[in-house]
């Protein structure tokens, strides 16, 4: 089985860190997951498919968009995506309790 390699840009890496919270190193666990959703974001992909990765990290779900390049995936964004949340939710039937 091939190991799966991610990539980044370091400076975006920064940014998003400090925008959002998380760093690419730590999005990449995203992808662990064994109940990860991956989608294909239709809005921005208009010179490369770009997707979403809906995935649990530390008891939190993140949403971490990339793309495919050379068969290694590369990250470009990542942050607790509300729309993503209640995405992962809904297809892994995950319900809230009521206090």
């Amino acid at each position: 089985m091939k190991k799966i390699q991610f990539e980044w840009d370091l400076q975006k890496d920064i940014i998003n860190s400090i925008k959002h919270g998380i760093s690419f190193s730590e999005a990449q666990l995203a992808f662990a997951d064994h109940k990860r959703i991956v989608a294909e974001d239709v809005t921005h992909s208009k010179r490369e498919k770009r997707y979403f990765c809906f995935g649990m990290v530390e008891d939190d779900i993140i949403t971490v968009r990339f793309t495919y390049r050379n068969e290694i995936i590369r990250i470009f964004g990542a942050g607790y995506w509300r729309k993503g949340k209640a995405i992962y939710e809904k297809k892994n039937k995950i319900h809230k309790r009521a206090n």
